[in-house]
């Protein structure tokens, strides 16, 4: 049994980013699972954990918009560790 939370038995996401992406429509190689999840943990610890799904709509629209995939998660990996600096951090 793999302790991969990700392979787990129902919670295969490569599985599920197949069936989510032919759903929606999209094709699933332009779905980076692990550069996500990197992007998504950075967002969990720099700013909150209910900040990550809403990040993730954000960079979505932009990327529907018009912006590159790789630019997105750069720009939104960079936002939020600039978040968890002094200068950003809201009083």
């Amino acid at each position: 049994m793999s302790t991969d939370p990700r392979r787990a038995p129902g919670a295969d996401l490569p599985a599920w980013v197949e069936h989510v992406a032919a759903e929606l429509g999209v094709d699933p190689a332009l779905v980076d699972i692990e550069r996500i999840l990197d992007v998504a943990t950075d967002v969990a610890h720099s700013v909150a954990r209910p900040a990550v799904p809403v990040t993730m709509l954000v960079a979505g629209l932009a990327i529907a918009a018009g912006r590159s995939g790789e630019d997105v998660l750069a720009t939104a990996r960079r936002a939020a560790l600039a978040w968890a600096s002094d200068e950003n951090v809201l009083p």
